[in-house]
């Protein structure tokens, strides 16, 4: 997967997994504990996100944390108003 770094790619991502913490409660689906590493909650709102059908999935065999973080930022970014600090 070709894709231009997003300006601030890491903060979107710590952003999508606090938005993705409590969208993941909301659908009864699960939550984010203290104790789960980054690149568990990384794939898990991934996958959850592809499954809700909220963002496309990738190619087999592309499936890194890399790539997903890249998604999840991207998701992110959608959702945040236009003048967002995060987007400038």
């Amino acid at each position: 997967m070709s894709g231009k770094k997003l300006k601030n790619e890491a903060d979107l991502v710590k952003q999508a997994l606090k938005v993705g913490a409590v969208y993941a409660q909301k659908r009864k689906v699960g939550k984010f504990e203290a104790t789960d590493s980054q690149h568990a909650k990384i794939e898990y709102l991934y996958r959850l996100l592809v499954h809700d059908k909220l963002v496309q999935p990738l190619a087999k065999g592309q499936e890194t944390e890399p790539n997903m973080k890249h998604k999840l930022a991207l998701w992110i970014a959608r959702q945040l108003p236009e003048d967002h600090p995060l987007l400038q």
